[in-house]
């Protein structure tokens, strides 16, 4: 019976001391695993934060590079904004010093300022200035030029700024074949007596300076005139008038035209053929132009020069290029002449330009505002 009690004990301890052991092996694997864990979680920290320590000085890098080419390019921006300003305005400058025809100014402005004083000439200016703005209804002004094209400037410069059309005789003929035409046709040789204004230019290449004038005048008058914008077409105009060759040679052609329109009328004269405007017997009953050619050397080689146009011209001017010119005269302010319209026989067809002058012999434009 003691024996049998033994051998239980002994089993039971035998039992005991097998789970005993299973259990240490037990743990001990569940501290191995443990650790691995531990150690693949610590090596997994490790490199991340490495990565991105690496990422982040990556970021820092673009980040100071893009701040770095943004602040560049904003100083750059700057300075070419900066640049292209200074020369837009250099440019502008340029072209409003040299522009002939300038922008408008306020009509009685512009009195207060060119006639201060009480003397007799300045209240009588003064008075003819308030009567265009409060009775004419002429509230602003440009000023042209004053040199001896000053009228052909003025004429010419609303003649393209309003975008009338060529006379209806210029649409009949080719005025490019006119000097040809007055050189061999009608035998004119002394039109190598030319003179092309302040150039004084005279010779056997008249007739080819002619020619090109005629060219600038034809080509610009129908660019300008077709163009239906009113705003693109007046910065044509301020772009051609503001070329100074380009302004002279214009000036030149009308001039030619002029010279044209009086041998034709001389040589009509002369064949007693049909009538004509009786501007033509005025011009030709002065004394310095009784023909074609005196009128060219006594009066038209002048003009642009050392002469500007006279009353009588600017008969002839109107009616060639098919206009009604009306011009104030401030200086006949309270007169009769006052308003005076060239040539004083006009068609109704005809356009309508206005000049102002206190002198005869320098003219503006005139702006009316209705």
């Amino acid at each position: 019976m003691q024996r049998r009690h033994d051998r239980i004990a002994s089993k039971n301890r035998d039992q005991f001391a097998e789970q005993e052991k299973r259990s240490r092996i037990n743990h001990s694997k569940r501290t191995v695993g443990r650790h691995e864990v531990q150690s693949w979680t610590r090596a997994t920290k490790q490199s991340l934060c490495l990565m991105w320590q690496k990422v982040k000085i990556q970021l820092m890098l673009s980040m100071s590079f893009l701040v770095t080419v943004f602040w560049y390019c904003r100083r750059l921006y700057g300075f070419l904004a900066q640049l292209l300003k200074r020369w837009s305005d250099y440019l502008q400058r340029k072209l409003i010093k040299n522009r002939s025809v300038l922008a408008e100014v306020d009509l009685l402005g512009y009195s207060a300022r060119e006639w201060k004083g009480e003397t007799k000439q300045a209240k009588h200016m003064r008075e003819a200035y308030n009567e265009l703005f409060w009775n004419c209804h002429i509230k602003y002004l440009r000023q042209v030029k004053k040199d001896n094209y000053c009228v052909l400037r003025a004429v010419l410069f609303q003649i393209l700024s309003q975008g009338i059309p060529f006379p209806s005789w210029m649409r009949e003929r080719d005025i490019l074949k006119l000097p040809e035409k007055l050189l061999y046709s009608q035998g004119c040789n002394w039109i190598q007596q030319y003179s092309f204004g302040p150039e004084r230019y005279t010779g056997p290449n008249a007739f080819g300076k002619l020619r090109k004038c005629m060219e600038t005048l034809k080509t610009n008058w129908i660019e300008i005139s077709g163009t239906k914008d009113h705003e693109e077409r007046g910065n044509l105009c301020n772009t051609l008038f503001s070329d100074e060759s380009k302004e002279h040679r214009l000036y030149e052609a009308i001039k030619f035209i002029m010279l044209y329109e009086v041998v034709e009328a001389y040589e009509q004269i002369k064949n007693r053929e049909e009538p004509i405007p009786h501007l033509f017997s005025r011009l030709l009953a002065r004394d310095t132009s009784s023909d074609p050619l005196s009128f060219m050397m006594n009066h038209l080689n002048s003009i642009g020069d050392s002469g500007c146009l006279d009353q009588v011209e600017i008969f002839l001017l109107g009616y060639l290029l098919e206009v009604k010119i009306r011009v104030y005269r401030l200086h006949r302010f309270n007169t009769e002449e006052f308003q005076v319209n060239y040539p004083d026989e006009y068609r109704r067809e005809w356009n309508e330009i206005s000049l102002l002058t206190e002198d005869d012999r320098y003219y503006h434009i005139p702006v009316i505002r209705t």
